[in-house]
């Protein structure tokens, strides 16, 4: 995606927020209004640098030394005689001294502001708002693992820090609200659905939520009632038998129910009181999957739209998402999901179909442990890269296309070379060249606990990881 041009997006910082805005906003916190590098022209530059992804400090200051930041930028005297110094230090210091509310203001205010023509239509579409959640690696350092602690398992603790997002949507603009996050792990370690509760302070008037089976638990739709916010939530098949009595309304029909807390609900979220109830409908369609199979939806609203409706629209859900590595996508079909495409049946268009339960949980633990053990042997594999035989098992990985297709390290082939007799001046090259069809078959592989492991033509799985 190329970027839009400086002036372009400028234009639209300068409306969303004007000067009074930032005025305003430094007055409030207290901050002093000294200096070249004001509140708005260290939040746009950081911005721009952010937008442009090879803005560097040094690009920052030039909009300021050539004047292109116009009459943002106050009317100091080096600025009126044009002799801004081209040093990033002052920026720098400016930067840190941004306090987060500064930061946090700004978003929240930016997305009121888009949001307004957004909404201007009305209309179900431009009150939707797709939920979904995300983790993220993050740089080893002592406060980040503080703060964001990493995972753990049988075999000790991980080396990054890890922590989890929840994004919010807007399903016709792409707007997205100010995330929130927390740590993954840990004793302050927060859920997704404990994330939705922070983010719902932060959505419109009358929005309604759009999300997948994760999030159809009591807590999120009692929250949601109370913001007075509509819901259209996939619902597990389990959970809709308990709240709907144990007798599901058939394919192509709904029921109205009250939706009551279990005990484990109220456990979990003592602060609920005794009469706490939502109130809603109970969808049930058949879809076809894309492999000619059909299963059943199971959908939970507040909405009174028809039900027609209402299950076309949830296809929407899967426009947009988040990635593993935090970006926003615009098609999921490129997303990192936690089912592997050859599990589910009719995953495409409907990806979280009745064939991936019993639980998305279940999914997604099999899913990170995989993971792992393709990190374990990145790692292994970044962790000898000072010496030249590393360098040549990283080269024959990327030739075979191995990094992709198995969570497995080859050997080297420099040992494929000695093992098989191979002259020792004959370059790696001609040698796997020569070899290219069948070295995969030959070679035993080590896995990630060091052991030896034979390959056999034609007996792997064919399934990739992902």
């Amino acid at each position: 995606m190329r970027t839009p041009k400086a002036s372009v997006l400028f234009g639209l910082f300068d409306k969303a927020v004007p000067p009074e805005f930032f005025d305003q906003l430094r007055a409030r916190l207290g901050l002093s209004a000294r200096g070249i590098y004001s509140l708005a022209v260290v939040v746009w530059l950081m911005m721009w640098q952010r937008l442009d992804g090879r803005g560097s400090l040094t690009t920052a200051v030039q909009q300021v030394v050539q004047g292109a930041l116009g009459d943002l930028v106050p009317p100091e005297k080096r600025v009126v005689e044009q002799r801004v110094s081209s040093n990033t230090g002052a920026l720098s210091r400016a930067r840190k001294r941004l306090p987060l509310e500064a930061v946090e203001a700004v978003c929240d205010e930016i997305f009121a502001k888009l949001m307004e023509p957004a909404q201007a239509s009305g209309g179900l579409m431009t009150r939707l708002f797709l939920i979904d959640g995300s983790s993220m690696r993050l740089p080893h350092t002592p406060a980040l693992k503080k703060a964001y602690p990493p995972g753990s398992n049988q075999y000790g603790e991980a080396h990054w820090p890890v922590i989890r997002v929840l994004g919010g949507h807007h399903l016709s603009s792409g707007l997205a609200v100010r995330p929130c996050w927390g740590p993954m792990y840990g004793s302050e370690a927060v859920s997704e659905q404990g994330l939705t509760e922070q983010i719902l302070e932060r959505l419109p008037r009358g929005a309604v939520l759009m999300a997948d089976r994760n999030f159809a638990v009591f807590s999120v739709a009692w929250a949601a009632q109370q913001h007075d916010y509509g819901v259209l939530f996939r619902i597990t098949e389990e959970r809709a038998r308990k709240i709907a009595g144990q007798c599901l309304p058939p394919a192509g029909s709904e029921r109205r129910i009250e939706w009551r807390p279990s005990r484990d609900d109220r456990r979990a979220h003592p602060a609920l009181p005794a009469e706490a109830v939502v109130r809603g409908r109970l969808l049930v369609a058949q879809i076809e999957g894309e492999d000619g199979k059909a299963f059943h939806l199971y959908l939970f609203t507040t909405l009174e739209e028809p039900r027609e409706v209402l299950v076309e629209l949830y296809r929407h859900r899967w426009d947009m998402g988040v990635s593993s590595q935090g970006h926003i996508v615009q098609s999921v079909k490129d997303r990192p999901r936690p089912k592997d495409s050859g599990l589910v049946a009719g995953e495409a268009p409907w990806r979280e179909s009745k064939t991936a339960e019993p639980s998305d949980n279940m999914l997604r633990k099999e899913y990170a442990q995989r993971t792992r053990s393709q990190r374990a042997v990145n790692a292994d594999v970044a962790s000898l890269h000072e010496s030249p035989v590393a360098e040549t098992v990283d080269n024959a990985r990327k030739q075979q296309g191995l990094a992709e297709t198995s969570p497995m390290r080859q050997l080297s082939p420099a040992g494929y070379q000695r093992r098989h007799d191979v002259k020792e001046d004959v370059e790696t090259g001609e040698t796997l060249g020569a070899r290219r069809r069948n070295l995969v078959e030959e070679m035993p592989a080590i896995t990630v606990s060091g052991k030896c492991r034979h390959r056999h033509q034609g007996g792997g799985s064919g399934r990739s990881v992902r």
